[in-house]
């Protein structure tokens, strides 16, 4: 059985911001991509159990979250793109990198630097500007537990930013970049 016209159109308004989130969790635009039609083709397959009183947003980003953890566990390890690498990606890119590369590429470094335990929560809240109890319910946790980690990354970040932080040597809230 086909999704209905309507639902395949709110589905298809959640695209940008799904994109824009799934390339926060892997840093690989391909891999972004394969990650948004694997949520996505989840969405269309189970748009029966949508509830048309929940955001579809949150929806859709409650499924890339899952499918994103599904794949981590699946895939057994992390690949971390490096600064450097995204340099030489940009560079290949070509075009007009813009005003503020430098400090793209800082933030980019710096959201790196962070678990993806506070780097999803985070750019949920900061970016994609769902509320706290929204969060939780994407990514199955307590509000409470959502705003701890938000405050715990905004700090690493703020020092990440200002340089005052050290390099990670397994401290609290950081992993390892490769």
């Amino acid at each position: 059985m086909r999704a209905p016209d309507c639902f395949c159109r709110q589905l298809l308004d959640t695209v940008p911001r799904l994109r824009r989130y799934v390339r926060t969790l892997v840093f690989d635009l391909a891999q972004a991509d394969d990650l948004a039609q694997n949520a996505l083709e989840r969405a269309l397959a189970h748009w029966h159990q949508f509830d048309q009183r929940r955001d579809m947003l949150v929806w859709v980003l409650a499924i890339a979250h899952n499918a994103f953890l599904d794949s981590r566990r699946r895939d057994a390890r992390l690949s971390i793109a490096d600064p450097d690498e995204l340099r030489r990606l940009q560079d290949q890119a070509g075009g007009d990198p813009g005003p503020d590369v430098g400090l793209r590429l800082d933030l980019q470094a710096a959201l790196r630097r962070l678990s993806p335990e506070q780097r999803e929560p985070l750019l949920l809240v900061c970016v994609e500007q769902l509320s706290y109890a929204e969060v939780a319910e994407v990514m199955q946790i307590p509000v409470g537990t959502v705003m701890s980690r938000v405050c715990r990354a905004r700090a690493a970040l703020r020092q990440f930013l200002d340089g005052s932080a050290a390099a990670p040597a397994g401290g609290a809230g950081l992993r390892r970049v490769v």
